[in-house]
Formats: structure tokens, sequence, C-alpha cells
């Protein structure tokens, strides 16, 4: 195995995705600001309400183009770097990510041009239709991306073939209605509305403070104040219930992210604050809430939160049977139609992915000693410290932003937000934020899945493309510039657009 290939491999899609991600979740809340201040321009018939659509929409529309180039450019990673797992597991998870294209992503853009080139060739009730398809379809390709995401995370609804070497589909409806995926979907899409709400709200502020554009300002507010709110208060909420499916799913990760070294006794304490040493498998300085984890993680006061040596011991055990599976396989590859064997690898199948974990360390798993095999079972456990602060720091910005929309709503309600300088402020300095949350929510979701690209089923080091690692490195640098141009050209025009305001619209 080529160590170097794995590594750079994981860090162009690792890189490619955080940038992409970046003009994701504006578009997906953007839209459904766009349908408020659209259907309010409707019902009042107020032409100021179609030039906040119209503005508005002018900075989705430079996200969302941007944002297109991006995606399109990652998909393609799967083919080039990542052949044995498209090999692999290509039948299942190729499905929803067909559906998104022929679908989602489709309906998008087709009602995306019609959104911009239809106001003087559509009725008014008409052309909130295009807005509202529009939205559905930019939330539709979301979900049908997270639900690829989610089989990786809890691959369920498939199994393996040992004919083909192949992961197979099973059940279609246990694929698109798995708790893992519908989870990861509301709490995306929330965060998507906080990060778009952020934002309208920010630049409304810098109108405010700047005594321009009022009348168009002081709505934008409040529209965003308002969505921003039931936002935040979602992102909370599903972001609770996108925790308790990892629990149940991913126990290794919630370990991670809470430090857990061992197992308590149910309900187990929330961790507030701690220094984790994996070194030595401990936290120093601990603050803790009693009981709070277990309520949060098992929705019960008498379920254990397994502890990460309990987890490595479980683990080490799967690896061992995991590796009479991979021995057996082997067995039956030479010899199909023996029944004996057939029954000793579905005895052990269940692990299989366990044992191809040691073939990072080994080329005959016959091979691997205790040493090995503890080696490998300890890296089924994702380093803790990047968990631990990573899950924090999204977690504490949720609840800032919570509190700032809070704030704005109050004062909205009550019409005094105008001369509160501080609130003012204080929403212009936060639109960067959600950005950061999200990356660090995909951080959380994506390296606490390691050492897996298939959780429990396909192993990272076993994924990989037949390539070199300079050539790789070639195309990680390609992308970083090709990206960065972009997002210095996307913020380029926003600010240009964003200064001129309401004038840009001509």
């Amino acid at each position: 195995m080529n160590e170097a290939l794995v590594d750079i491999s994981r860090l162009q899609f690792a890189v490619t995705a955080l940038y992409h991600f970046l003009f994701v979740p504006l578009t997906l809340g953007m839209v459904w600001i766009l349908v408020i201040m659209e259907s309010a321009y409707v019902i009042t018939r107020q032409e100021i309400y179609r030039d906040m659509t119209r503005f508005w929409g002018k900075l989705f529309g430079i996200n969302f183009a941007l944002g297109v180039t991006t995606g399109i450019t990652m998909e393609f990673q799967f083919g080039t770097n990542w052949a044995y797992y498209s090999h692999y597991v290509g039948d299942i998870f190729g499905t929803p990510l067909a559906i998104e294209g022929l679908m989602a992503f489709f309906l998008e853009s087709t009602f995306i041009g019609l959104f911009f080139f239809g106001w003087d060739r559509l009725s008014r009730g008409k052309h909130l239709l295009v807005t509202i398809l529009m939205a559905i379809g930019s939330n539709l390709s979301a979900l049908w991306i997270l639900i690829a995401n989610g089989w990786m995370q809890d691959p369920v609804g498939a199994h393996f073939n040992y004919q083909t070497m192949r992961m197979e589909m099973s059940s279609m409806w246990d694929i698109v209605f798995n708790p893992v995926a519908q989870a990861k979907f509301v709490h995306t899409v929330s965060a998507g509305y906080v990060t778009a709400a952020c934002f309208v709200l920010g630049i409304s502020s810098w109108y405010i403070l700047k005594g321009r554009d009022l009348a168009f300002a002081r709505r934008s507010f409040r529209i965003a104040a308002a969505f921003g709110f039931a936002s935040a208060l979602s992102v909370i909420v599903l972001g609770d219930e996108s925790g308790y499916t990892v629990a149940e799913s991913q126990q290794t990760k919630i370990a991670a992210i809470e430090g857990i070294w061992n197992t308590e006794p149910a309900p187990a304490a929330l961790t507030l604050f701690a220094i984790p040493d994996q070194a030595n498998r401990t936290n120093h300085y601990e603050i803790r809430l009693p009981y709070v984890m277990g309520l949060i993680g098992t929705r019960s006061t008498s379920k254990e939160i397994p502890g990460i040596n309990q987890i490595v011991a479980r683990n080490k055990q799967r690896i061992l049977n995991g590796q009479q599976a991979v021995i057996a396989l082997e067995a039956l590859r030479k010899a199909p139609q023996d029944a004996a064997l057939r029954a000793a690898f579905e005895n052990k199948q269940g692990d299989l992915g366990f044992g191809l974990l040691l073939k990072k360390y080994v080329a005959d798993v016959r091979t691997a000693s205790p040493a090995i095999i503890d080696q490998a079972a300890w890296s089924t456990i994702p380093d803790v410290a990047p968990m631990f602060w990573s899950f924090r720091l999204m977690a504490g910005l949720g609840f800032s932003f919570l509190l700032l929309f809070a704030c704005a709503f109050w004062f909205s309600l009550r019409n005094r937000f105008a001369g509160k300088t501080w609130l003012l402020k204080w929403a212009l300095l936060w639109i960067p934020l959600p950005w950061i949350a999200a990356e660090l929510g995909w951080v959380v979701a994506e390296y606490g899945r390691q050492p897996w690209t298939v959780y429990g089923l396909l192993p990272t080091h076993l994924s990989t493309s037949s390539l070199t690692a300079g050539s790789v490195v070639a195309s990680l640098t390609g992308f970083v510039l090709f990206y960065t141009g972009l997002l210095i050209a996307e913020m380029f025009l926003m600010v240009k657009y964003a200064k001129l305001g309401p004038a840009s619209l001509g």
C-alpha cells in the first residue's frame, strides 16, 4: 500500500469538498429567503419586495454559478482518485448521485434560468412558482447527495457479493430513508438557512449603519431575523437528532467527539471542557455536566455510551473475526462451489471490513501478529483532539447564531433594531462565521469516519486508484489554484454588488 498516495488523495478530496461547501450553504438558504420576499411582493404588490427579490437573487446567482463549477469537478474524483471505491460500491453510491443530477440539479438549473429571465415574461404568480421550484430543486440536490453520504456513514440496504467482489443494493427504500442520511439532510440544510440569514442580516445592517437604502434594508433585516431565528433553533434541535443517530450507528465517532475513554454508568456526563490526551488515553482539566450526554446520546437514563477502550477491545475481536472472513473469502474465490467454504465465509462475513483493515499493515492477513492486530484495532478510533475541539467550536458558534437572531428578531418585533448600533455591528461581524461552523461540521462528519471510506465495510487505504502520489499532488495544486481563483472572484463580485445595493438593478 502506498500511504503517500492515500494521504494525498484524502487531502485533495478534503480540500475540494471544503472549497465546494463554501458555496453550497448560501445557495440552500438564500432560495427560501427569495421565496419569502417574492411572496410578499405577490401578496402586497409593493415594488420594493420585487426589488429585494431581484437584488438578493443577483447575489444568489453569483454564488450558484461558482458553486456548480466546484461541485462538478469534485465528483470526477470518484473515478480518478477513488477507482476501487467506485468499483466496490458504485452500484449503490452512484444511484443517488445520478438521481440528483437527472432530477434535482436539472430542475434547479432550469428554473434558475426562468427566475432571472422571466421577470417580464411571466405573471407574478407564475414567477413565484418558478422561485419555489428553484428552491425545491436546490434542496433536493442536497437531499440526494446526503443520502449518498449517509450511506457511507451507515451502509444499510446493501450486501456483499463474493462472486463479483462488490457491494450490491438490497433495498433502495432503506438507503433513501436511512435515519443517518435524513438527520444529516435536515441538519445540513438548516445550517444553510442560517448562513443565508446571517448574510442578509449582516449586509442589511451595513446599509442601516451607513444610513442608505433604509426602506430596503429594514425589510430585508426583518425577514432575515425571523428566518434566521427559526433556522438557528432548527440547527440546534436537528443537530441533537443527528448526534443521536451517530451515537446509534458510529459509536467510535461519538466517543471521540466526547472524549469518553471508558464506559461510564448510565447516563453519561457531558464534557463541556477538557484537554484530551490520546497518548495516555485520558482527559485533563475536565468540566462536566452529569447525565446530559447520556440523555442526548441514548434518549434514556439506562443505556450506556461505550468508551474508547471498550470499543477498541470489541473492534479487536471483530478484526480477528474479519481475519477469518478474509481467509475464507480467498479460499471461496478459488472454489466457489464449495458449500463448506461458503458457510465459513458467511459466518464471519459481517466483520469482513474489519479484516481488511489488516491489509494496511500486511499483504497476507494470516501473517498479522498480535501487535499488528492491536494497531489495527486502535486505528478504528479517529484522533480525539481534532474531533473534540471541532465539535465544540461548531456547537458554540451555533448557540451564538441563536443569540444573535433572538436579539434581532426581538428588536425587529419592537421596531427598535435600527437604533441598536451594537446589534448591527454584531450582525455585520458575524457574516463569515456560519461558513466556519459548516466546515467544522464536515470535519467532524468525515474525519470522524476514518479509517473507513464506507463505515465498517471498506477501509480508506483500499479505496484509491492506481496513481502516483506525484500526479495527485499536481492535480491538487491545480485545484487549489483554480478554486482559490473562483473564491476570489466570488468575493470580489459579492462585495461589489453588495456595495452598490439596489442601485445595481439598473
